[in-house]
């Protein structure tokens, strides 16, 4: 009896599914500030780690993040290199993690992706990324700097990848400027990616045509959602 009921107890726990695990990222907007309330908002759906650029350090409070979330900076992406064999960093967070958040997306780092350069942790990842999982990126940056011709060529290139645009709103800037390019607030991040994620799954188990038209529909009142990247979700639903 007693074996009985813990094979049964075991087949539950093997049949449990696991948490999504998602890789957040911040670049160097002071909206890098909301991080640590971006990471809780994700950690208490997810598995969390957190990869910051330098820059972004001189904005977010590594005492805010969740305890449970490791945080890794382009020094642990040396440190934990020193022979041919060891892991390198930047492939092992990108194997772990079924899902990317860079949030926020600076100007700076928006051009590299789009540019392809890869000089840091975050852009290393990224540049390493396998496309067949998702990645959302949520601006952050001056009025100006949003409409400037070279933000819509940068985010054409991303939308290329797949990448889902999260895209910025509008308010009083850090600068003192009103207008759009303020990040968006960590719980619509939180919510875009886990209903995604949802709907990715309720895909798989069958209920396609309904799962994807109220996604599309809630994207469709929010604009979180690229053409491309729609077109691929509903795409890889076909024949099932």
């Amino acid at each position: 009896m007693e074996n009985g009921k813990r094979d049964r107890e075991d087949m539950e726990v093997q049949a449990a599914p696991r948490k999504p695990r998602v890789l957040l990222a911040a670049s160097g907007s002071v909206a890098a500030i909301k991080f640590g309330n971006l990471c809780h908002c994700f950690a208490e759906w997810a598995e969390v780690r957190a990869v910051v650029s330098k820059s972004s350090l001189h904005f977010l409070d590594r005492l805010s993040l969740p305890r449970e979330v490791t945080l890794y900076t382009d020094e642990d992406e040396w440190s934990t290199w020193n022979k041919i064999g060891d892991p390198v960093l930047h492939i092992e967070l990108r194997r772990w993690a079924d899902v990317m958040v860079i949030a926020p997306l600076s100007a700076n780092t928006l051009a590299k992706i789009a540019g392809g350069l890869c000089d840091n942790l975050l852009t290393c990842i990224v540049r390493a990324w396998d496309y067949s999982k998702p990645v959302f990126v949520a601006p952050a940056m001056n009025t100006l700097m949003w409409n400037n011709p070279f933000t819509e060529r940068h985010l054409c290139s991303l939308d290329e990848l797949g990448i889902t645009l999260i895209p910025p709103i509008k308010k009083r800037l850090a600068c003192g400027d009103y207008g759009n390019g303020a990040m968006a607030e960590p719980s619509l991040i939180y919510s875009t990616v886990r209903l995604f994620w949802e709907s990715q799954r309720t895909i798989f188990t069958g209920f396609t045509r309904v799962t994807v038209g109220i996604f599309k529909f809630i994207v469709s009142l929010f604009g979180v959602l690229s053409p491309h990247s729609f077109s691929r979700l509903t795409h890889s639903s076909v024949g099932l």
